[in-house]
Parts: C-alpha cells; sequence; structure tokens
C-alpha cells in the first residue's frame, strides 16, 4: 500500500481492531472516485518528482502509472495554448519549488488532444516541520474549458457572417492604436455600408438578405486578405481595422478593390442581385485621439461618400466637422419649424392630357428657414426621417393639404406623399380616418401617394395597411415608377388608382434615339390593362405633351402647366377649372446628343462634370455632387464663356438646367479651349442613381 492511500486514511483509524475494515472501505472509495473519471490524487517528494499517481490519469497520458513515478511533476503540464489563452498567472513549478499551497490552479496536458486540469495542493511536513513533498489532487476541466472557448469565440463573432462582432471590432482597433503608439506609426479603419441593399430586402426577402451578407463578408475578407480585421457592426454595416496600413495610395486601391468586389452582381436563389458600398476611411494619427473618437471620424466620411453619390469612398477631412455641426444645427431648427410656422405647403396641378382640365394638386411641402432662406426637401425630408420627426411632419401635412381641399370644387382631388418610415405606423389608416373627419373632406378626394420601395415588403402588414387605406376610400399612386425595384406582377395584386410615370422616363423621350417612349408606351399599356390612370411627371414643354398624349398618358403634371404655387393661387386655378398653356411658350429646339467633360460653378465651387446633351436653351449636365432644385449654376464647357443656368430638375447626380441666355450651338463645332483648370473625362461607371427631388 502506498504512503499516499495510507496517509489519506490516517485520520480514519480508531484502534488496531477497526484497522482492517477502514482500510479495505477506504481503499474502495478510492479507487471508485478515481475510476469515476471526475478527479485524481498525486504525492511529490521533496525534488517535485511523482511518488503517486492515479492509474486514470496516467492513461489519459497514453502511460503505465509506474512510467511516470520518479519523473518531475511539471513534465506533464505545457504552458503554450493552441487558442492563445493563458494558463494560471503562477505556475506549478513556482507552487512545488516555494513550498507554498495552492488551489484550482488551471493547467494543460502535455497530451496530443486538448487536455486542461485544475490542480490543487498542499505541502507535507513532519512533526518537527521539515517538509517532505506535496500531496493533492486534480480535476478534468477539459469540457468545461472548450465551452468557455466556445462561448468566447461566440461573444466575438457575428453569428450570421462569422466576422468579427462589434466588440471584437473594439478590442482589435483598441489593440491597434496601441500598437501604432508604441510602434510609431499609423493605423486606419474603414467604415462601410451597403447601397441599395433595403431593396433586396424587400424584393427577395430577409432570408435572401441574410445570405447576401454572408456573400458580401466572403468577398471583403478576400480583398483584405492578412492586411487587417474585417468585422460587422450589424444590419448592413461593416467594419476593417487596418493594423499597419495608413498609405493613403494603399488605402485609395484597398477601398476601391472593395469597391469593385462587392458590387459586383450575385446571384440568390436564381436571381441576379446587384448592389454598391460606400467607404469612409480615417487614419490615426501621433494625438491622443480614441476610438471612439476615430469611429466618429470614419462616420463622417462615410456621410460624405454617400452624399457624392454612393459607390465611392472618401477620406475623413477636419472641415467635416463643421458640416457635421451645420447638420446638428439643420436638425435642431428642424425639430422647431413646425411650431414656428416655418413648413408650408405648395400645390402643383395635374391636369388631363386631352382637356387641360385641372383635375387636381400635389401638395408639395417647403421650408423658410429664417436664416438660411428656402431649404431643399431633398435636404430635410431625410433628417427629418433620421430623427424620428417625419411623422409628426407628415400627419401636419396630411392635416393642412386636406383642410385646404374643402375649399376646392368637390371633383378637385389633393396628393398627399407617404413616407416609407409612416407606411409601417400601425395607426396611419386611423390618422387618416380621424384627419378626413376633423376637416370634413370627402376620402375620394384624397389621394395617397406612395413609392415602390414602401410595397417590396411581401408581408402581411402590407397587405392589411393597403386594406386598412382603401377601406376608408381614399385613392392610391404609385410614385415614380419605373425608378424603384419591384416586380410588375406585384401591380396586379395592389389595387393602385394610378401610375405615376418618372420625370426621367419624360425628359428626352421625344428623341429618336432615346428608348423612353417605348418603356412609357410600355408603361400606359400595362396601367390600363390595369384598369389604373397613369401621371406623366414633368413635363416642361410642347413636344413632351405632344409624345406624352400619343402614348396615350391620362394625366400630366409639370412645369408647361404650372409651377408648385401658394394655396391662394392653388384656389384661384381649382375655381378656374382649366390650366390653359401660356400663348408665349416656345418649343423646345432638338437636343445634341453629346458627352463632353465641363466644369459646374456652384456655390463658390468649381466641380467636374460630364455633358450628356445640350440645346440652345438648356442641356443634361452629371456631377458627382447632386444639385438643389432650382439653384443657379454656371457651366464651363470650353467655348471660352461660362452659361449661367438654373437647375430645373435634379435626379440623384444627374439634372437639367435651363440657360439664362440662348446658346449658339454652332460654338460647339469649334476645338474645346483647353485650360489648366479643364477637366478630365471620368469614367462613366462613377455615378449611382438616387432619389429624384420635387
Amino acid at each position: 500500500m502506498s504512503n499516499f492511500r495510507r496517509l489519506l486514511r490516517s485520520s480514519a483509524e480508531p484502534s488496531d481492531t477497526e484497522a482492517r475494515p477502514q482500510e479495505s472501505q477506504a481503499d474502495k472509495l478510492l479507487q471508485e472516485f478515481e475510476n469515476s473519471g471526475k478527479g485524481w490524487f498525486w504525492e511529490t517528494a521533496r525534488d517535485g518528482t511523482l511518488t503517486y499517481i492515479s492509474n486514470s490519469v496516467a492513461g489519459t497520458l497514453g502511460r503505465e502509472a509506474a512510467d511516470l513515478l520518479d519523473r518531475p511533476f511539471t513534465d506533464l503540464t505545457s504552458t503554450d495554448t493552441e487558442d492563445g489563452a493563458g494558463t494560471s498567472e503562477r505556475t506549478l513549478g513556482f507552487y512545488l519549488s516555494s513550498h507554498v499551497a495552492f488551489q484550482d490552479l488551471i493547467v494543460r496536458a502535455k497530451t496530443k488532444t486538448e487536455t486542461w486540469w485544475s490542480i490543487t495542493g498542499r505541502p507535507v511536513h513532519n512533526e518537527l516541520g521539515h517538509f517532505f513533498g506535496f500531496r493533492g489532487f486534480a480535476s478534468d476541466l477539459t469540457r468545461t474549458r472548450q465551452s468557455e472557448v466556445e462561448l468566447d469565440r461566440l461573444a466575438r463573432q457575428d453569428a450570421l457572417t462569422g466576422l468579427a462582432n462589434r466588440q471584437a471590432l473594439r478590442r482589435a482597433l483598441d489593440d491597434a492604436l496601441v500598437g501604432a503608439v508604441r510602434r510609431k506609426h499609423r493605423c486606419s479603419i474603414f467604415l462601410l455600408d451597403l447601397d441599395r441593399f433595403k431593396a433586396v430586402n424587400d424584393t427577395l426577402g430577409h432570408p435572401a438578405g441574410d445570405t447576401l451578407l454572408r456573400l458580401v463578408a466572403l468577398r471583403l475578407t478576400d480583398a483584405v486578405g492578412d492586411k487587417g480585421q474585417v468585422g460587422r457592426l450589424g444590419g448592413d454595416e461593416f467594419q476593417i481595422v487596418l493594423p499597419s496600413l495608413s498609405s493613403v495610395p494603399e488605402l485609395s486601391e484597398l477601398a476601391q478593390a472593395i469597391i469593385d468586389s462587392v458590387s459586383r452582381p450575385y446571384t440568390i436563389n436564381g436571381t441576379a442581385v446587384s448592389i454598391g458600398t460606400s467607404v469612409g476611411i480615417v487614419t490615426s494619427d501621433y494625438d491622443d485621439r480614441t476610438s471612439d473618437d476615430l469611429i466618429r471620424d470614419a462616420d463622417l466620411a462615410l456621410y460624405a461618400a454617400k452624399s457624392a453619390g454612393k459607390g465611392c469612398f472618401r477620406f475623413f477631412a477636419p472641415d467635416m466637422h463643421e458640416a457635421a455641426r451645420q447638420r446638428q444645427l439643420l436638425e435642431s431648427d428642424l425639430r422647431v419649424a413646425l411650431e414656428k410656422g416655418e413648413l408650408w405647403l405648395a400645390y402643383q396641378p395635374c391636369v388631363d392630357a386631352s382637356s387641360e382640365d385641372v383635375i387636381g394638386f400635389e401638395a408639395l411641402i417647403r421650408w423658410n428657414h429664417p436664416e438660411r432662406g428656402s431649404v431643399s426637401p431633398v435636404e430635410f425630408i431625410p433628417l427629418a426621417e433620421e430623427i424620428g420627426l417625419i411623422n409628426e411632419i407628415g400627419e401636419w401635412v396630411l392635416r393642412t393639404a386636406c383642410a385646404e381641399a374643402t375649399k376646392w370644387p368637390k371633383h378637385i382631388t389633393v396628393a398627399v406623399n407617404l413616407s416609407p418610415i409612416q407606411f409601417k405606423s400601425h395607426a396611419l389608416p386611423t390618422i387618416v380616418r380621424m384627419v378626413l373627419n376633423d376637416t370634413g373632406l370627402d376620402p375620394k378626394q384624397l389621394e395617397l401617394e406612395i413609392t415602390e420601395g414602401v410595397f417590396l415588403n411581401n408581408d402581411d402588414h402590407v397587405h392589411d395597411m393597403i386594406d386598412g387605406l382603401k377601406a376608408i376610400g381614399v385613392k392610391l399612386a404609385l410614385d415614380d415608377f419605373g425608378t424603384g425595384y419591384s416586380s410588375l406582377s406585384y401591380l396586379q395584386r395592389v389595387p393602385f388608382d394610378k401610375i405615376k410615370i418618372d420625370r426621367s422616363f419624360v425628359s428626352g423621350a421625344h428623341d429618336p434615339e432615346s428608348r423612353n417612349a417605348a418603356l412609357i408606351r410600355a408603361m400606359v399599356g400595362l396601367a390600363s390593362d390595369l384598369k389604373m390612370q397613369t401621371t406623366a411627371e414633368g413635363v416642361e414643354t410642347r413636344e413632351e405633351l405632344a409624345l406624352i398624349r400619343s402614348l396615350g398618358c391620362s394625366l400630366v403634371q409639370g412645369y408647361l402647366f404650372g409651377k408648385p404655387m401658394p394655396p391662394e393661387e392653388a384656389q384661384e386655378l381649382a375655381a378656374k377649372g382649366s390650366a390653359a398653356l401660356p400663348a408665349q411658350l416656345p418649343w423646345r429646339e432638338p437636343r445634341i446628343r453629346i458627352i463632353r467633360a465641363a466644369l459646374l460653378h456652384y456655390d463658390g465651387q468649381v466641380l467636374g462634370a460630364r455633358l450628356r446633351n445640350i440645346s440652345s436653351g438648356g442641356a443634361l449636365v452629371e456631377c458627382r455632387e447632386e444639385m438643389p432644385f432650382e439653384a443657379m449654376v454656371q457651366l464651363d464647357i470650353g467655348v471660352g464663356s461660362l452659361l449661367d443656368a438654373q437647375v430645373r430638375w435634379a435626379k440623384g447626380t444627374q439634372f437639367g438646367c435651363q440657360f439664362q441666355e440662348r446658346f449658339n450651338l454652332k460654338l460647339l463645332q469649334q476645338p474645346p479651349k483647353a485650360s489648366a483648370s479643364s477637366p478630365k473625362v471620368m469614367s462613366p461607371n462613377y455615378l449611382a442613381s438616387g432619389d429624384s427631388a420635387k
């Protein structure tokens, strides 16, 4: 019998007569405990060599217990870990050599498979206090340790994509900043979100959206490689931490590679899907900026990239803080604009294409800022949606428009645009019904305009909302038809009363080389078969009107019959009932199709632009920056002088402008006059479409 077992039982030996039964019982209990696999015992001599070890743990090590005796106990453990996790701070050798008791010391065994032990031991002394060695017990922590490692991995990993999650990215960025300071170099981060991802989610459903996010994650990982840590913040937002990359050329090259990779088409459930991405870039400096500072600056850079037309990247610049401050001021002013009476509604007439009788008006919100003057809806409507004011403003628009419409003849309707956020509110039908009751407007006089994106979520809420609104008796119109991502078959399931053909189809439809006329004809035929009216938006010239009539559009809306006007003028026109064409309005001369680099002067800036077509009265222009509606600009197309013009319509980074003076087209036959500031010809793929402004 080993000294170890005898010592363990020594306290249980009351007399010689009882010793043998007690010893036998103790042996059985000890053996049963060792065989259970829940723990094992060990004993060392003064020098730390083993004098006893349980057979069960010897089997785990692939050895016989006798082979392990007289070997140092420390030879059975390792300080290396595959997952990078450390063992206990102080080692087994430290305790054995210092003769100090220890408890729950975590060590890894020297085995081919990963095995972890929790060891407890205490020094053994004789009656004189002389040290004789250690004895103790241990338990197997392998399963517990593996569970902890898995939980830690899950805590650091995005469940959908397998990328690093927000917490892991934060740690990676903190480590990168510490390393940058220690090694005297800079680190960088990319902040990305996906362009047009919501449309895919709405069109194909959330499972397809999840699949798309996984595919994007794979492409990002391939593009970045070992340069940094790729992670997902949530939704369609991603972040990349680059610990050792700060060169502007290298960062630019990587950002463009990411944009190109993400923008390549995907195939999901047999459907081709195209999205894009915008990237904000920030680089650390030898200053006291924290992780929060860098993330904030990257977010500002991303906002600048999206404002520049999406599908591009922008580096953070200090003046972005000023832009953000101005936006914050605009947000603060918008919160009180309604209370101060700064918001008002203009009304643009919609007329019968044949009789030119006024059949309704579209209510369009305007903001007269006390200091900024007129603020475009393109600026403040998205802001209102972001800060949660759109429902309040939307209800005010609905109530004001309905109250104004009660002053018109009963057959004239008022159209009110609904934000997708308003449409998501379950209270919308109740609000509409309440406004109609309060104002006394006949439900048949109210038309609610909804963009395609609202109806792309094929869920119960969409159908319930449609049914709820139609039950009230109001009309539904599909706005900006042809510019979204909806399936045509969906029109068969939604009881629209009208579809509005976007002005981007009307503009230039008379050009023999344009396909717009054929598209409009197809839209009109589809609407006719579905018993829907069609409204052509943005009609500005007699030739466009003649074409629209020939294509069968039932209604017309545009500057030809009237700009958005104050309520008093709208009431007068409604009473008159007819929007006769201005006698002095000339036919617009045919436009010349042209692709020519240009410079655009606007608000003290000089921007690169591209001329798409031109006539003596105006031009179609593309620019990296979006131009506000009715903005005054100057065009330098290399003919020796600047052309003063006004923006008449804008859609994303494309706009149509009217020249203040007639332009001599013969000047285009001369070679462009070169200058130091002449822009280079831009790639035709740099532009991304956006929503049109009204």
